[in-house]
């Protein structure tokens, strides 16, 4: 019986999970979604929102404290950037609930891991893909039509 033992191990030591929290979460704020395990994605959630949270606020007061407090968590001042910039202020009339997790019908070779996305709520990476698709498809058929 595991008592006053909070959160995953995921099979790694401290440092090795402390590592995996910041990278995730870097990565995450920076793609807005990223492909991972269904265990990693359920022990890593509550990290993820309760950086959002430190961006939401609009206190003026406290921002350059949130900001050290970001940088400290996740040492990357590129992601912290995006966060405050973007992020925040997109979730700043938003009460919880920032993140999304949605099964893939297959699993990792490797190891046979359920496989997810892990995204924000409302990114836009999907829909730029599609314009970025299109596009292509479009120059792809007018380079066909002007060689005819």
């Amino acid at each position: 019986m595991m008592h006053n033992v909070a959160g995953k191990s995921l099979q790694r030591n401290s440092a090795h999970r402390a590592a995996l929290r910041k990278n995730f979460t870097v990565s995450v704020l920076k793609h807005e979604r990223v492909v991972t395990t269904l265990a990693k994605a359920k022990a890593l959630r509550p990290f993820v929102e309760k950086v959002i949270s430190l961006a939401r606020s609009k206190d003026e007061k406290t921002k350059l404290h949130r900001i050290r407090r970001a940088v400290a968590l996740l040492q990357d001042k590129a992601a912290v950037k995006k966060l405050f910039d973007e992020i925040g202020p997109r979730f700043a009339t938003r009460p919880g609930g920032y993140t999304r997790i949605l099964r893939l019908p297959d699993y990792r070779i490797g190891d046979g891991g359920s496989k997810v996305v892990f995204e924000l709520v409302d990114n836009k990476v999907l829909e730029n893909q599609i314009k970025a698709a299109e596009l292509a498809n479009a120059k792809d058929d007018s380079e066909a039509k002007a060689g005819v």
